[in-house]
């Protein structure tokens, strides 16, 4: 019979639980070592290697240089999102600016998946006291 996968160790394994997790092994940190004390050489080569068009060289050295950007942060005032109605009316503005080009369809797009997980919960939230009533008053008939 084998062991079962995942499970490197028998019950009782009295080595201890291995190595701490985030460790580092001893070929990593002897690699570590050694780029650290030949990163200026490195990057020098690098810049020298982009310089003669070398594009792979280029590339690296323009992402340190200048960082994609990620996503711009959007704001935008939005009616209160405490009733499913508010929240029907929060999604007419967010389509709004859509049209109007003021956020990209994906901000957008994003955007009103949220209010439709707010509009759920909202739902929900209405929803569960009147089953409870209708469970209490099918018990108190006997239903």
């Amino acid at each position: 019979m084998s062991k079962p996968r995942g499970k490197p160790f028998q019950p009782g394994n009295k080595f201890g639980k291995g190595r701490p997790k985030g460790s580092r092994n001893k070929t990593a940190l002897l690699s570590q070592k050694l780029l650290e004390e030949h990163a200026e050489s490195i990057t020098r080569r690098c810049i020298q290697q982009a310089l003669r068009g070398h594009t792979v060289a280029l590339k690296l050295c323009m992402e340190r240089v200048a960082p994609a950007q990620g996503e711009r942060r959007v704001r935008m005032k939005l009616p209160s999102v405490a009733t499913a109605q508010g929240v029907d009316i929060a999604e007419e503005r967010i389509v709004q600016l859509i049209v109007s080009g003021d956020i990209s369809p994906h901000q957008g797009g994003q955007m009103i998946e949220i209010l439709e997980k707010r509009r759920k919960a909202i739902e929900t939230a209405n929803l569960a006291p009147r089953l409870e009533d209708l469970e209490e008053a099918a018990r108190n008939k006997g239903w």
